[in-house]
């Protein structure tokens, strides 16, 4: 009844809300699925129901594309992790949502787009991200624990360009019935090089230590964006250097 009333009289529905941050999913294996399954549900059959629609955006995740995803395309064949372990419970979840929303467009006309975002960062982050632990830990110059060597390797968007994507997803009618990688393949680098980066332009002292993790994790992630550069226009604009340097000086106002 509450999502009912909220997207009463909506031309514009922008569902993002789900259990996110792996500390997170892992504690809490089935409220991920949960809340990702029923909750998109809920907002379908509340959005298909608006006389007026004309976008529904679907956030999933780049989680879909597995633990390799080396400038993976939309049209790539998704890959998840094996049964029983929580880590993937999230994707799965998400996974099935993309399902769900593309199938309301194909069987009830919902002008639905789905976005699978890559690493956001940028001021305003909350929760369990990796450049808002290793930011907040800097400027107060504790120690910041990475998993294992820290080689991981990501792309990282700033918020700014991840908002001017899902803008061009909402105001462009190409959108409707696709999916859309959002990311910045140029701001790449491993999970250390992040951390030391995120150390040098705080100019802080802390100490960067590898701690083990045993749990699966994802080794590799670059998009493929060549799609929403083509259909939509997007292309990120903030570096990674820049966007890291905008966030520490929102957090160090945010840390007085």
């Amino acid at each position: 009844e509450a999502v009912a009333a909220a997207c009463e009289g909506a031309e514009y529905v922008v569902h993002m809300a789900s259990i996110a941050g792996v500390d997170t999913v892992l504690k809490n294996p089935v409220p991920t699925m949960e809340i990702s399954l029923e909750g998109t549900m809920n907002v379908l059959r509340a959005s298909v129901a608006q006389p007026d629609i004309k976008r529904f955006i679907d956030f999933s995740t780049s989680e879909v594309f597995g633990s390799y995803a080396f400038r993976v395309r939309e049209a790539d064949v998704t890959s998840l992790g094996a049964v029983g372990e929580a880590r993937w419970t999230y994707a799965v979840s998400k996974l099935a949502t993309e399902h769900l929303a593309h199938n309301y467009y194909k069987q009830y006309g919902l002008p639905s787009v789905g976005i699978r975002p890559f690493n956001i960062y940028g001021p305003g982050q909350v929760g369990e991200g990796a450049v808002h632990a290793f930011v907040v830990r800097a400027l107060r110059g504790d120690p910041i624990d990475i998993h294992n060597e820290g080689d991981q390797i990501r792309s990282w968007c700033f918020i700014d360009d991840i908002v001017d994507g899902v803008l061009m997803a909402l105001e462009n009618d190409a959108a409707i019935g696709e999916s859309f990688n959002i990311g910045n393949p140029r701001s790449t680098v491993t999970i250390y090089q992040l951390a030391r980066l995120i150390v040098n332009l705080a100019e802080s002292d802390s100490e960067i230590r590898f701690v083990p993790w045993d749990f699966p994790d994802v080794e590799l992630r670059i998009p493929d964006v060549k799609k929403a550069e083509q259909l939509l226009g997007f292309r990120a604009h903030v570096d990674l250097e820049d966007g890291l340097l905008q966030t520490l000086d929102w957090y160090r106002t945010q840390m007085k």
